[in-house]
């Protein structure tokens, strides 16, 4: 049986609604609802609006920031930008949505989002085209050959408990390496359909990468054995996870290979945070040396940096290799594993979240990679004080000045009863970025 998987080109989570549009399971496509005139209207309306930010001098000024802070060059100011992440709901909740058609109803919601990006005035881009992502098919109903997204429980405001499969060491023999390849047909008919929408406005273009990377490592194992059991296996039965991550490993080079060897890969360097220039050599087909990857180790956080390096890096490293231009880091504390994560040698941008000594990866960074200088959510979204964010963002700028960096706030959960306050915090941002420049 072949079971299709949705590649998601985005790895902000941002535009998730276009992209999982793209139909599931089996060859076929799914019958799908005409599309109104009233629906087709509200689209066109909102995507004119799009397009014209997309063309703006405002959004061409915004990418060359991102593209010389990315180029280690000195910008005219430091890029900020937020991710709203699950707080969606609160700015734009479903059932605010116009239209009815599900394809108009996803489209509507990207473009709403992308309007309200504008509003709040940070850094946000969009490329001058509408994103369209590859299908990918795997050859087993489950990634790794076991049910990986077995929800025990979930919560309205979105938690959720899962059920990892590997509870025993037979298990561990159980996971299987999957095979992918793309389904261009059930792409092309989605593309068509989206083109017929509103491609004589914004053009609609394919993207593809591959369906697994750097960050299948971890959070693979996660889903499988479990955060408890997988750190207590490191410790006790440190075998397990090395045949584990042997064969996640080798099932992620094999994704890789098959979408280099595609021939379909497209460029992924002008999306907020990896926009830069072309990456790599320039002719031929796309391969995996003119992309960006992202990968993290957020799961292995409490974990010493020798076990870091042994359990998670060493198996990210022949992933990372491949890629031009490597972003690395996410929540994690890296103050200890510094040293670690500049061994990578075509890292880019070290991520130096909330809780990562700033000093200590300027001293590193500098001259070699860029910045990316995360916020904490809570202080931002559950502060009384404006006047306190404004100094911490002062303070910090006052340290990376002279750095190339860029001023990201992501994983915004709630706005917890504050509707401007992205708005107030991209002010604040610019505003210390420009004093600061």
């Amino acid at each position: 049986m072949v079971h299709h998987v949705r590649l998601m080109q985005d790895r902000f989570g941002y535009l998730d609604a276009v992209r999982s549009a793209v139909v599931r399971g089996g060859r076929g496509g799914q019958e799908v609802a005409s599309v109104t005139d009233s629906d087709r209207r509200v689209v066109r309306d909102l995507v004119r609006r799009v397009a014209e930010l997309a063309a703006s001098d405002e959004y061409e000024t915004r990418r060359r920031r991102w593209r010389d802070v990315n180029g280690l060059r000195k910008p005219d100011r430091a890029p900020v930008w937020c991710r709203p992440a699950r707080v969606w709901p609160e700015i734009i909740p479903t059932e605010s949505l116009a239209t009815t058609d599900p394809l108009c109803r996803s489209v509507e919601y990207a473009l709403r989002q992308h309007l309200y990006k504008d509003w709040v005035g940070d850094d946000h881009i969009l490329p001058p085209w509408w994103p369209v992502g590859m299908v990918w098919r795997c050859d087993t109903e489950h990634t790794w050959g076991l049910l990986a997204d077995n929800l025990a429980e979930t919560t309205s405001l979105g938690g959720w408990r899962l059920i990892p499969p590997i509870a025993e060491d037979a298990d561990f023999d159980r996971v299987t390496v999957p095979d992918f390849e793309p389904d261009p047909e059930a792409t092309e008919r989605h593309a068509e359909r989206t083109n017929d929408l509103l491609g004589d406005i914004l053009p609609v273009r394919i993207e593809c990468g591959p369906p697994l990377g750097p960050s299948t490592l971890n959070t693979a194992l996660d889903q499988l054995r479990g955060m408890s059991a997988f750190l207590l296996d490191l410790a006790v039965q440190p075998a397990r996870i090395h045949r584990l991550m042997s064969r996640l490993l080798e099932g992620t080079l094999r994704a890789l290979r098959r979408a280099e060897g595609s021939g379909r890969l497209t460029p992924n360097n002008h999306e907020p945070m990896f926009c830069s220039d072309p990456i790599g050599p320039g002719d031929g087909p796309v391969r995996l040396a003119n992309l960006w990857a992202a990968g993290n180790s957020q799961e292995f956080q409490e974990v010493s940096p020798a076990m870091f390096e042994e359990f998670l890096l060493n198996y990210q490293m022949p992933v990372l290799q491949q890629f031009g231009a490597v972003q690395y880091g996410c929540c994690e504390d890296l103050s200890r594993k510094i040293d670690r994560v500049m061994r990578i040698p075509n890292l880019r941008v070290f991520v130096c979240s909330a809780w990562t000594n700033l000093d200590a990866v300027v001293d590193a960074c500098r001259g070699r990679c860029a910045i990316m200088w995360r916020q904490r959510a809570t202080d931002v979204l559950l502060s009384d004080d404006l006047g306190r964010i404004r100094e911490h963002l002062r303070d910090g700028m006052r340290r990376l000045q002279g750095m190339p960096y860029q001023v990201v706030l992501r994983e915004v959960e709630t706005l917890a009863g504050r509707p401007n306050r992205l708005q107030e915090w991209a002010t604040l941002a610019r505003e210390a970025a420009e004093e600061f420049a």
